[in-house]
């Protein structure tokens, strides 16, 4: 190969590395601090850029794109971390980010369908909101929610199942509001930090109020009309009980402790 081919070769070659490092999308880092046995997974949707038209092969136009986020490992025990890019040209057209949404997953017993979900989600605003300093850094921003899981019976059998809900915490520490995430400024995302921070309730509540009753030792399941009565409201009968099996298999009267002796 002549001199000149060569060093124009590697003149071209470097030219495409400088460019492709400079067309990086800009991204934001999520963060999730998670309780024991949880995990969270999230996915970014997209949607054309102002005055861009996204045509799929078929010719139809389409409006929505999405990058599905699964940390492999966390970046400790009890945090996930991934970046989300605030644009998006794998569509073969220019897009930009529109929301994310998060499905935690919580594991409540040893089985792999011993699971529940619940979501979350952030929307981006293109509000214009109070710019940053010059060469401040990035903002974090922390949103705290708490989940709690929900005990009920389900089959014949009448097994233990539970429900994961996740929500806002109030001023005084409270569960509040559903947990519909929140709002992020797009100017200010780039290179930012936002952080979830999740914690679990200390005390397990009924599914359905009208199917417990709550006693010292734990909480009894209402008879309802028979043992075979799956619904078993208790409708102001709190005498008469039913027992329950715990995911393992023992036979229990009081959740959670199973019998009445327990502590």
């Amino acid at each position: 190969m002549k001199p000149n081919l060569r060093a124009w070769l590697l003149s071209t070659s470097m030219s495409l590395l400088t460019g492709c490092s400079l067309t990086l999308p800009k991204t934001f880092t999520f963060q999730a601090d998670v309780p024991e046995n949880f995990t969270v997974t999230g996915t970014a949707n997209y949607k054309p850029a102002p005055g861009e038209t996204c045509i799929a092969p078929s010719g139809e136009a389409f409006t929505t794109g999405s990058l599905f986020f699964k940390p492999e490992q966390p970046k400790t025990a009890h945090q996930v971390e991934f970046k989300v890019p605030l644009t998006d040209d794998d569509h073969g057209c220019s897009m930009v980010l529109r929301g994310l949404k998060l499905m935690i997953e919580g594991q409540w017993g040893k089985r792999e369908l011993d699971m529940s979900l619940a979501s979350a989600g952030f929307s981006i605003s293109d509000e214009p909101s109070a710019h940053l300093v010059a060469n401040s850094t990035p903002p974090v921003r922390v949103f705290k929610r708490q989940c709690q899981w929900f005990f009920r019976t389900a089959g014949p059998k009448r097994f233990i199942r539970k429900i994961l809900q996740c929500k806002a915490l109030g001023a005084n520490g409270e569960m509040a509001k559903p947990m519909i995430g929140g709002r992020l400024h797009r100017d200010q995302l780039a290179d930012s930090t936002v952080k979830l921070v999740l914690s679990v309730a200390k005390e397990e509540e009924p599914a359905v109020g009208d199917n417990w009753v709550k006693f010292p030792q734990g909480w009894k399941r209402c008879m309802g009309e028979d043992l075979d009565d799956r619904d078993a409201f208790c409708l102001g009968n709190t005498t008469d009980f039913k027992n329950f099996k715990m995911p393992d298999g023992r036979d229990c009267t009081v959740y959670p402790n199973c019998t009445e002796q327990e502590q």
